[in-house]
């Protein structure tokens, strides 16, 4: 979810849910070090309970990163130990490590030990084409044993990290469903959160009846009404009393306040554009917003030329 869930996405999805975690997109331990770490870090209060995803390899490193989340007020950090692009790979974490388990449990363990806060780690069920249920068996029991976590997020599918894109890697290995639920079965002590393929509340509580928890990404994003039945299903809090065009009206607002500190309004605007999914007018809706040729007028008379109804086009696309 790189350059997917930034702070303006997250402030979004919190205005249709309230308590579902959020994660920020993955952040490496050099872009943190070595930086500009308020604008890799700041964030909204709003957006709690919020968790900072890591990719880093070296222990020293993460430790300090997790501090760092720590400090500035996350409620979790987590390793990021799935994503399997080259560019990743190349700076010796994602989803390569999943191949150095012990290297992964010393950094997580080193990062438990600087902070208060749950540390977390996501992972694929394999790498290439080892597909045996054994290999991501040993990998959780080892960083379990050896570093102390207890949240395993885990993403359904191998990681190729040779021969696939990334998008290809979302797509093409096969859902494997099983395993992790063979993974809450061989370790009910632990949390394990299922991620992959899932994109309806049905198959959200078919899940849950395996497993502790459900990730949801691409899906929540590019359909993010999803989320409003979230809070009063699963997380016994009353759901956000907002229509669409009342989120619409605030993400305006937000967006107007952001421009008064030099934000350009179609970097946060990008963010929202599914949130008429399926609804009379979709297509012509995200036009709008999606038109550059907009970008120096301001928030409220790009929302009015959105919503004007003698211009709509009945579309649900």
């Amino acid at each position: 979810m790189i350059a997917w869930t930034d702070r303006h996405c997250r402030f979004f999805h919190r205005l249709i849910t309230r308590r579902t975690r959020l994660y920020t997109e993955m952040l490496t331990t050099g872009a943190l070090l070595h930086g500009d770490v308020p604008r890799h870090l700041d964030f909204d209060a709003v957006e709690h309970p919020v968790a900072l995803q890591l990719g880093g390899s070296e222990a020293a490193d993460l430790a300090r990163c997790a501090r760092l989340a720590q400090d500035w007020g996350y409620d979790e950090v987590n390793l990021n130990c799935g994503c399997p692009s080259e560019r990743v790979q190349r700076g010796a974490f994602g989803a390569c490590l999943m191949a150095e388990p012990l290297l992964v449990a010393d950094g997580l363990k080193a990062m438990q030990d600087a902070v208060d806060i749950p540390v977390t780690v996501k992972h694929r069920i394999g790498i290439d084409r080892i597909e045996s249920y054994d290999f991501v068996r040993d990998f959780v029991g080892q960083i379990a044993a050896r570093a102390g976590v207890r949240v395993f997020i885990v993403h359904a599918r191998n990681a190729w990290l040779q021969g696939l894109s990334p998008k290809e890697n979302r797509d093409i290995p096969p859902l494997r469903h099983g395993f992790v639920h063979r993974l809450k079965r061989d370790f009910p002590e632990l949390t394990i959160v299922i991620n992959g393929g899932i994109t309806s509340t049905a198959q959200i509580d078919e899940q849950l009846r395996h497993v502790d928890g459900v990730m949801v990404g691409r899906a929540a994003y590019h359909d993010p009404w999803l989320m409003t039945q979230w809070d009063s299903r699963w997380l016994e809090v009353p759901a956000q009393e907002r229509d669409r065009l009342a989120v619409e009206r605030a993400m305006v607002d937000y967006m107007q306040r952001q421009v008064s500190l030099g934000v350009p309004w179609p970097h946060i605007a990008r963010h929202m554009l599914g949130l008429w999914h399926g609804q009379p007018g979709a297509r012509h809706w995200r036009r709008v917003w999606s038109d550059h040729r907009l970008k120096d007028h301001a928030p409220a008379a790009v929302h009015a030329l959105a919503h004007r109804i003698e211009t709509r086009q009945e579309d649900t696309a």
